[in-house]
């Protein structure tokens, strides 16, 4: 039996019935931790800030000692499989699946649902909460500060349970739904693995080629000051009565589309902006629009085409970018002075040997973008396919317009 006939002949005709999510699953709160005994090591603690809106995150997460307490903490303790909400703040409404073998401790503010066993699969609720996490938002009240109540969750959260008549077949019906999202989620997080890894393996060789391209022998190529072969611009802060679209990216050391735009900025021109953070390299012409330049940036362009490439300066600045922090003077705010950057030497082999290096680098930066352009499409894509399978499994339609032809028209 095919795939297609299968999932027609299990939800066909299925009876169904919408249940408060009381009715079919307990529900249990975070407990106050501390944050000022909050620890570097001992029991992990999920904060609101953990839950990402598929699984519980331990990237960042916060420790704490039960001697510290002299309530029982056993009692909210998340283990393997356990489905989490947050319940306030930015992630409010967001579900989180936990999956690590190692527990963890679940704080306020964030839930954990308790499915009974009997007559809900945990899973089929984690894949239902998915597709109610607007209608929860909603719920919490929404705005700048919304707030989740557990009672008015559990109370107005309706859950579709098949065949309420038959807890057998119901379960049965239920793992079989979850069968076929969890796939659709498992091809997804291993398409992502797969593009991300090829994505990495391009960038380590196009900065390994680059590398080696902008890399010359001690007297191979002429070295001069970056001053003597290019114009080197600051940036300037827009002016308040200037009247310009604010749609274009003002692009400032540390901060981008802060919509402002000046036609000031050509093709062509390298763009840096070393005065703070890890000092960006840019080059206008990635830009599809005109953009204002910030005074915390520098904008650089050669003075003689014949002499030097401004792509090549690009690549090279964007290879050598220990040479620009390490032109950095700190203080109040860590800064590159203009004259600082004038002074540094660059290596000016010939026009035709600059414009063999560009072209080179030019084809494995378009081959890297092209990945990583395409990365989070295939992944937008991927994840639209598992809404759309996972809508129409949950709503278990009837008649001929539902999910037979729905099916049929995918297949």
């Amino acid at each position: 039996m095919s795939e297609l006939s299968f999932i027609e002949k299990l939800l066909d005709g299925v009876e169904v019935e919408l249940k408060a999510l009381g009715e079919v699953c307990d529900f249990k709160n975070g407990f106050a931790f501390k944050s000022s005994l909050f620890k570097e090591a001992g029991l992990p603690i999920v904060r609101i800030t953990n839950v990402d809106g598929k699984n519980i995150s331990l990237a960042d997460v916060k420790y704490f000692d039960p001697s510290d307490y002299k309530e029982n903490t056993a009692s909210y303790e998340v283990s393997k499989g356990d489905i989490l909400i947050a319940m306030s703040g930015a992630t409010t409404g967001k579900i989180g699946f936990y999956a690590h073998e190692n527990p963890a401790y679940l704080n306020q503010r964030v839930g954990k649902f308790l499915p009974k066993p009997k007559i809900l699969n945990n899973r089929y609720l984690y894949h239902y909460l998915l597709s109610k996490v607007e209608q929860i938002y909603v719920i919490a009240g929404g705005g700048a500060q919304p707030n989740l109540s557990s009672n008015a969750l559990m109370a107005k959260i309706q859950i579709s349970i098949p065949c309420p008549d038959n807890p057998k077949k119901s379960l049965k019906i239920q793992a079989e739904i979850v069968r076929i999202l969890d796939a659709f989620t498992t091809y997804t997080a291993e398409l992502t693995a797969e593009l991300t890894a090829e994505l990495n393996l391009r960038k380590q060789q196009y900065n390994h080629y680059r590398d080696q391209l902008l890399s010359f022998e001690e007297g191979e190529v002429e070295w001069k000051a970056l001053g003597e072969v290019s114009e080197i611009n600051t940036g300037q802060k827009p002016s308040e009565i200037l009247e310009v679209p604010t749609e274009f990216d003002y692009i400032n050391a540390g901060t981008t589309r802060s919509g402002y735009a000046s036609a000031s900025n050509c093709e062509g021109d390298t763009v840096t902006t070393p005065s703070r953070g890890q000092g960006g390299i840019g080059f206008v012409g990635f830009q599809k629009e005109p953009f204002w330049l910030g005074p915390l940036c520098y904008k650089m362009r050669s003075v003689d085409k014949e002499i030097l490439i401004n792509k090549y300066l690009f690549y090279f600045l964007q290879s050598k970018r220990e040479l620009l922090l390490g032109l950095k003077k700190e203080g109040g705010v860590p800064a590159v002075n203009k004259s600082d950057l004038a002074k540094l030497e660059i290596p000016v082999p010939s026009a035709d040997k600059q414009k063999r290096i560009v072209a080179i680098l030019d084809k494995f930066d378009a081959l890297t973008n092209s990945i990583s352009e395409g990365l989070p499409r295939e992944i937008e894509l991927r994840q639209q396919q598992y809404e759309y399978y996972r809508d129409l499994l949950l709503s278990f339609p009837k008649s001929e317009t539902g999910v037979s032809k729905e099916l049929k028209e995918q297949a």
